[in-house]
C-alpha cells in the first residue's frame, strides 16, 4: 500500500492515515479488522468497493490489527456452505456459462447492428454517419454502465442486477425493431448498451466469487475482478445472526465501511478519473488498449468498404471476412500456457535474485502485450497494402488475423499495479476503451474515402507504432514508476 496514503502503526495496532491531502491524495481506506479464525480476514482481503480493501502485499499480521469478535465471516473459510466457492463444480460452471452467454449476447448486439446500415438508410433516409452513431452510443453505454452498476451490485447483490439488467436489455431491443425513425433507434441503442453492460461489469466478479485465484489461473480480467467477493452474502448472514441472537453488534465487513449506494457510486465515478489524471502508467496502458479496440470497431465499417469495393463481396461474404480476426484471437488464446510459464519463470528469477520468496509483480503480465504491440501494426500494414484486386482476398484476411492475435495479446488491464483500487482501474480502462470504440467508427468512412484503403489503414498502423514502446517501458521501469505513485503498489 502506498506509504503516502496509509501506514501501519505497530505501537497502536491500528491503521491510520499519514497525511490528509484532499486535493490530490486518493480517498483513504477505512480501518481493517479481523476475526480470530482468519475467515473474515480472507473476505476483508478480497472485499473491494473501488478502494475499500486491504492491500494483500502489505497486510499486517493478526497481532497488529484490532480484532472484532462480532465481525461476520465464513465459517471454515471457503468451505462454508454459504460461500460460493464451496458450490459443486458443475453448479459453478453452469453459473459461469450463463453469465458468459449474457456477456456474449451484449457484445454481439454491439457489432451485429452494423449489418442493418443499408436497410435503415433505405427506410429512414439517413446518412451512414448517423447509422454508425447507433453503434457508437451502444458502446458508450457499455462504458458508462459499469461505473453505476458495479457499486450497486455490492449493495443489492449480483442476481438482482443481472435480472433487472437483462430484462431492460431485452426491452430496449423492442423499440429498435419497431422504430419508425432513426432517432428512436439511436436512443434505444444507448439505453440498451447501458443496461447490458451489467454482464460485462459484474460477470467477472461472479467468476471471482466462485473460484480461487489459483483456479482462475491466467485469465486476467477474471483474476483482477476477484476482489469483489460476496459482500451481500455476508451481509445476509450477519442480519440472520442479529435476528437469532438479538445482538446488534454482529456486522459484515462491508456494513462497517460503506455508508450508502450513492456515496459508493460517487467514488466509483471519481476515482477512475483520478487514476487517469495522476497515473501515467494507467493512462498510457488504457490509451494503448483503447486504440486497439477503437481500430477493431472501425474495421466493422472498413471491411464493408474494402472487401465490398475491392473484391465485390456481398453482405454475408463481408461478414465472413471477420472470421480472420476471430481465428487470430483464438490462436493467441492458445499461447496462454506459454505466458503463464513465462510469468512463473520471472517470479522464480526474482526470488533467486532477492533470496526470498516473492509474489508476482504487475510488470510480469506485460510480455504478451509487448509481443502484441509488435504484431498489431504488422497485421494492419499487411491488411493495408495487400487489398488490391489482383491480390487474393485471403492475404488481407491473414493480415486481419495477425491484427486479431495482436489485439488479444495487447489488451492489458493494469489492475495488478493498483490492488487496492482494482475496480477503479478496471472502470478507467473500460471507460477509455469504450470512448475510443465509440469515436473511431464515426470517422472511419470519411477517412477511407479521403485517404483510400491503403493509407487510411496505414494511418491506423502508425498510431499503434507510436504506442508500441509503452508495454516494454513499463515492463522495464514499472517498479520505479510505481515507487513514486500515490495509488500503485510500491
Amino acid at each position: 500500500m502506498d506509504r503516502d496514503v496509509e501506514k501501519t502503526s505497530t505501537n497502536s495496532g491500528t491503521l491510520g492515515p499519514e497525511r490528509n491531502d484532499i486535493n490530490f491524495a486518493p480517498i483513504q481506506s477505512p480501518q481493517a479488522t479481523r476475526t480470530g479464525s482468519g475467515a473474515s480476514a480472507s473476505i476483508l482481503r478480497c472485499q473491494s468497493q473501488n478502494g475499500y480493501s486491504c492491500n494483500p502485499h502489505t497486510e499486517p499480521s493478526d497481532d497488529e490489527v484490532e480484532k472484532d469478535p462480532f465481525e461476520v465471516g465464513w465459517d471454515g473459510g471457503d468451505n462454508d456452505s454459504l460461500c460460493p466457492r464451496s458450490f459443486h463444480k458443475m453448479k459453478k460452471w453452469v453459473i459461469v456459462t450463463i453469465v458468459s452467454s449474457g456477456s456474449l449476447c451484449v457484445t454481439a448486439a454491439s457489432s451485429i447492428y452494423t449489418s442493418t446500415y443499408e436497410q435503415m438508410e433505405a427506410e429512414f433516409g439517413n446518412s451512414r454517419e448517423v447509422s454508425i452513431l447507433g453503434l457508437s452510443l451502444f458502446v458508450l453505454g457499455i462504458g458508462l454502465g459499469p461505473m453505476f452498476l458495479g457499486p450497486m451490485s455490492e449493495f443489492y447483490g449480483r442476481r438482482l442486477i443481472y435480472l433487472l439488467s437483462w430484462a431492460l436489455f431485452v426491452i430496449w431491443i423492442i423499440p429498435q425493431a419497431v422504430a419508425k425513425n432513426i432517432e428512436t433507434v439511436i436512443v434505444s441503442r444507448f439505453l440498451d448498451g447501458f443496461a447490458g453492460s451489467a454482464f460485462l461489469a459484474v460477470s467477472g466478479g461472479t467468476v471471482g466469487d466462485l473460484f480461487t485465484a489459483n483456479e482462475l489461473q491466467a485469465p486476467m480480467l477474471m483474476f483482477s475482478l476477484a476482489p469483489f467477493v460476496d459482500p451481500i452474502l455476508l451481509k445476509s448472514k450477519a442480519k440472520q445472526m442479529r435476528k437469532e441472537t438479538g445482538d446488534e453488534r454482529w456486522k459484515a465487513p462491508n456494513e462497517k465501511v460503506q455508508k450508502s449506494a450513492i456515496s459508493a457510486i460517487g467514488r466509483s465515478l471519481l476515482r477512475p478519473f483520478q487514476l487517469l489524471i495522476f497515473e501515467p502508467m494507467c493512462l498510457n496502458l488504457c490509451i494503448f488498449t483503447a486504440i486497439v479496440l477503437g481500430i477493431l470497431y472501425l474495421f466493422f465499417g472498413a471491411f464493408h468498404l474494402v472487401f465490398g469495393d475491392v473484391y465485390g463481396f456481398n453482405l454475408w461474404q463481408t461478414g465472413c471476412s471477420f472470421l480472420g480476426i476471430l481465428v487470430g484471437m483464438l490462436l493467441a488464446a492458445c499461447l496462454d500456457p506459454l505466458w503463464h510459464r513465462t510469468r512463473s519463470n520471472l517470479i522464480g528469477k526474482l526470488s533467486e535474485e532477492t533470496g526470498v520468496e516473492v509474489n508476482s509483480q504487475p510488470e510480469f503480465r506485460l510480455p504478451p502485450a509487448i509481443l502484441g504491440g509488435i504484431i498489431v501494426p504488422v497485421g494492419i500494414f499487411m491488411f493495408a497494402w495487400s487489398c488490391y484486386p489482383w491480390v487474393h482476398w485471403i492475404v488481407p484476411i491473414i493480415g486481419s488475423a495477425i491484427f486479431g492475435a495482436g489485439s488479444f495479446l495487447a489488451i492489458v488491464i493494469g489492475v495488478d499495479a493498483y490492488p487496492q483500487y482494482a475496480a477503479s482501474a478496471l472502470a478507467a480502462n473500460a471507460f477509455v476503451r469504450c470512448v475510443f470504440a465509440a469515436a473511431f467508427p464515426l470517422f472511419g468512412n470519411q477517412m477511407y474515402t479521403k485517404l483510400n484503403n491503403h493509407w487510411a489503414s496505414s494511418l491506423l498502423a502508425f498510431l499503434t507504432v507510436a504506442m508500441m514502446p509503452f508495454p516494454y517501458l513499463f515492463f522495464r521501469y514499472g517498479k520505479r514508476i510505481r515507487a513514486n505513485s500515490r495509488f500503485a503498489t510500491s
